[in-house]
């Protein structure tokens, strides 16, 4: 079972950038991305199931999860990106079905891709 984000780049504050997590080996119910930035804990960002998407606060209203079944892939859609959104971006899935409290836990989840670096320049 894999999991593998790309998409990550430079930009400029203001750009966007859409990140795609290709899952192989098996299928998820639910998929999710979380970042880290230098000296920060891991952060939740979004994740997306049956029973809907879900945002960390930092991100809501400028970010978008969504995911392609046929594909097996999720994707990040990150718009008015700021320097404060740099950062490795990670996928991640549980193995089985998780409840919707637990989607932004990074506990719930059992399978982490290998990341993705977003730097985002003032």
């Amino acid at each position: 079972v894999q999991l593998q984000a790309s998409g990550g780049g430079l930009v400029q504050a203001g750009d966007s950038l859409r990140l795609s997590c290709a899952a192989s080996g098996r299928t998820f119910s639910t998929m999710g991305w979380f970042r880290q930035a230098p000296g920060k804990e891991r952060e939740f960002v979004a994740a997306i199931s049956r029973s809907g998407r879900t945002y960390g606060d930092s991100v809501k209203g400028r970010f978008t999860i969504s995911r392609d079944n046929a594909k097996n892939t999720a994707y990040l859609q990150m718009n008015t990106l700021t320097p404060e959104d740099t950062a490795v971006y990670v996928c991640a899935a549980p193995h089985g079905v998780i409840s919707w409290g637990l989607m932004g836990s990074r506990g719930a989840y059992d399978y982490w891709g290998q990341g993705t670096l977003v730097t985002v320049s003032s």
